[in-house]
């Protein structure tokens, strides 16, 4: 496994690598052995005055020159992306815990996404609209909107730090990422690609900050006027915060947030798919991904063969050091979760759930579980338990299963299994989410694909030319091809 070159993180303002203004920095430390590795410089209001500044000064430039010279960028940062992906991929083992495989795989999906930016480039269009007034044309026309701020999240590092850039950028903007306190030298990865692809000063910047200090760097970059959109990816809670200050500050934002999948199993399902696809989505990546399935609704008929094969998949999973290849589930981001995870646990078991399979730490990891006999009373029936743990739900008709599906706050993914497949879509539109999957994981996603949710769960959507709406402006241009004749 490749070793991380660069355990000293500084700040991207303005093309140069430098550390922040105050001289301040912070420590990060494994998920898994506790030691420390790597530091990071820690930005405050200044640093982020002067990269806004930055992007500012090189948007005209970049947003408005020839879009190839946007797509050769960012195919070029897709091309790093996959060069470095055994290099990158150890560094997120590092900061977040994710085991390798889980790091190359950001890798794969980011390059992707890099590619698809680059082709969007050409997709900021218009349309010529007819008017009244003889000789008249009016265009409208989408134009980038100026300085993006991306904030991403640690748990889907490489994936989701790219999304808040990539497209971006190939519409024209410039970018400020903000990466996570928990995986800095990761993010920043992401940013060093574009750089090296040759993008110009000022294009895309990076900062990092102490945990301490979010919420000030974040309102800085909110309030700051130079900014113009703002997307995060994060829980609801902190996303309910920056909606409220970009609603004060008149900045439209684009919101990506919890999730609590449900996974509806019909009798007449495969068995063996949904089985599948169940363990590989309350699972991966030790449930702590957005979408992963946090409910399994099953029919009553099939309920009892089903959970026999989720149980034996689930229980025979590898658990232990993400560095080892051989590992399936690595261990939780740091302790206050897996506290978190254990106390779900725990609360449903002392209110009448079963313990089927896991149910215990063993060590910074917990072990895959899955619960039986889970009641709405239960916290895990309606809390984002962000782990490795799933409840198993029975139904009897197929309304109870939409009813129950529906029961949450959330609405960002879901899934129905069934052979019937005109059924299963009409129960898939049923279902209150912004995504939902017929025969496959919860967990799943594609970079041309509208990515986003509902309810709680967000509003706007990352990918392919949805994001269209999301990061440019419509530009109405009227011009008159004849003298006209005013009242006055």
């Amino acid at each position: 496994m490749a070793i991380a070159v660069e355990q000293q993180q500084n700040l991207l303002i303005g093309g140069e690598w430098v550390g922040a203004k105050s001289g301040r920095e912070c420590e990060q430390t494994s998920p898994y052995s506790g030691d420390v590795v790597g530091h990071a410089a820690s930005a405050g209001s200044e640093d982020v005055d002067l990269a806004v500044k930055a992007a500012k000064a090189a948007f005209e430039a970049w947003g408005f020159g020839p879009p190839a010279a946007r797509r050769e960028v960012l195919t070029k940062a897709a091309d790093l992306l996959q060069e470095r992906a055994e290099e990158i991929a150890a560094i997120v083992t590092e900061e977040t815990g994710g085991t390798f495989g889980w790091g190359m795989f950001n890798c794969q999906l980011a390059s992707g996404m890099m590619r698809e930016a680059g082709a969007q480039a050409y997709a900021v269009t218009g349309q010529v609209i007819p008017s009244d007034i003889p000789g008249a044309m009016a265009l409208a026309r989408r134009q980038p909107a100026g300085v993006v701020v991306g904030i991403a999240p640690w748990n889907a590092p490489v994936i989701l730090g790219t999304r808040a850039i990539a497209t971006p950028l190939g519409y024209g903007n410039t970018v400020i990422l903000k990466g996570s306190e928990l995986c800095p030298r990761t993010h920043a990865q992401i940013v060093r690609c574009v750089q090296d692809a040759g993008a110009p000063e000022g294009v895309i910047n990076y900062l990092t900050n102490d945990p301490g200090d979010a919420a000030e760097v974040v309102d800085a970059l909110i309030s700051h006027p130079g900014t113009r959109r703002i997307n995060f990816t994060g829980s609801t809670r902190v996303g309910k915060i920056i909606a409220e200050t970009c609603g004060r500050h008149l900045k439209k934002c684009l919101l990506e947030l919890g999730g609590k999948a449900p996974m509806i199993v019909m009798a007449d399902a495969d068995l063996g798919e949904a089985v599948n696809a169940a363990n590989f989505g309350a699972f991966m990546h030790s449930g702590q991904i957005c979408m992963a399935t946090e409910r399994i609704i099953v029919d009553s008929k099939v309920a009892g063969e089903f959970t026999d094969g989720l149980v034996a998949k689930a229980s025979a999973m590898t658990v232990g050091d993400p560095s080892n290849p051989e590992t399936m589930i690595g261990p939780l981001i740091n302790k206050a979760h897996l506290e978190h995870v254990s106390e779900l646990v725990e609360d449903a078991r002392s209110k009448g759930a079963e313990v089927k399979t896991g149910g215990e730490a063993e060590g910074p990891c917990y072990k895959p579980t899955v619960l039986t006999k889970v009641t709405p009373e239960m916290r895990v029936y309606g809390e984002e338990s962000f782990g490795p743990i799933v409840p198993i739900l029975e139904y009897t008709d197929v309304d109870e299963a939409i009813r129950t599906a529906n029961d949450t706050n959330y609405g960002l993914a879901g899934a129905v299994f069934s052979r019937d497949i005109p059924t299963a879509l009409d129960v898939a539109q049923r279902i209150e989410s912004g995504i939902c999957h017929v025969n496959n994981s919860t967990v799943h996603d594609e970079p041309q694909m509208p990515f986003g949710g509902v309810k709680e769960s967000g509003w706007g959507r990352f990918g392919g030319s949805a994001a269209l709406e999301e990061f440019t402006d419509i530009h109405w241009t009227m011009v008159m091809g004849q003298p006209r004749e005013y009242p006055i």
